[in-house]
């Protein structure tokens, strides 16, 4: 009974993540289709500078951005958490939804968002970006991408990336009790996935900033990275690689 019980709260939750991810991935269509989108990117940003109000809504889609590419790569841990939560509830132990794990998780990437909104701000003030919200400098875009790269290799990044990679340790260590105890468990789960992504989203910079494939592409790496069995080794492949297209954009041959 146990083991139905946990299949069925594992399709329940798998599809709320699916649905919640597909509409996320809806909005950002919606966006790139509005008129005035350049390809795939988002409607042209205005010259002038922007209200708080558009800072806002920029805050926001922002964190629908990464709701987009960070539920995928997160499945495994809230699905982890639903089925410890069951396990712990057949033993007579009060259990909570595994909701309140992913509202703390999105809660970090929407912290995140804001500092990427306020940056995309900033950016956007000193005219480092195009219209269509992609690096306007080659200087912007070089370092930002040897940057990413550089972080693959280095010690901080392996360790949020071995955490987001094996989360039953952390539920091991760091379980709370409650709503409020699961709500903060996801938030520190996703201030370590944060930290092993924060660089590699900084990158939306480079290609555009609502561009769907470009979205798409870290997303999937993102996944690949967190998820597959030598995906520690593809990221600092990767990481050398983005070196590389940051030095050639640097030296004007890109």
């Amino acid at each position: 009974m146990l083991e139905a019980a946990l299949r069925r709260d594992r399709a329940v939750v798998g599809l709320g993540l699916l649905g919640l991810a597909g509409l996320a991935w809806a909005y950002l269509g919606n966006m790139a289709s509005l008129p005035g989108a350049a390809g795939m990117s988002m409607p042209m940003a205005p010259a002038r500078a922007w209200s708080p109000l558009e800072l806002g809504w920029l805050a926001a889609m922002w964190a629908v951005m990464m709701i987009a590419m960070m539920i995928p790569s997160a499945a495994p841990a809230i699905l982890l958490f639903a089925r410890v939560s069951r396990s712990r509830r057949a033993q007579g132990v009060p259990a909570v939804r595994s909701g309140f794990f992913t509202l703390g998780y999105l809660l970090a990437w929407t912290a995140f968002a804001v500092v990427a909104s306020t940056a995309q701000w900033v950016l956007h003030g000193a005219a480092l970006l195009s219209p269509a919200m992609t690096s306007a400098s080659p200087l912007l875009g070089g370092v930002l991408l040897i940057a990413a790269g550089v972080y693959q290799w280095l010690p901080l990044k392996d360790a949020c990336l071995s955490h987001c990679r094996s989360p039953l340790g952390f539920f091991a260590a760091e379980w709370r009790e409650g709503a409020t105890g699961a709500v903060a468990m996801g938030f520190r789960h996703g201030i370590h996935c944060v930290g092993c992504c924060w660089l590699l989203m900084g990158l939306l910079f480079v290609a555009g900033v609502m561009n769907l494939l470009w979205i798409a592409a870290i997303a999937g790496f993102v996944l690949v990275e967190k998820v597959v069995p030598g995906g520690r080794i593809v990221g600092r492949l990767a990481g050398a690689a983005l070196v590389v297209w940051g030095l050639l954009t640097l030296a004007g041959r890109v």
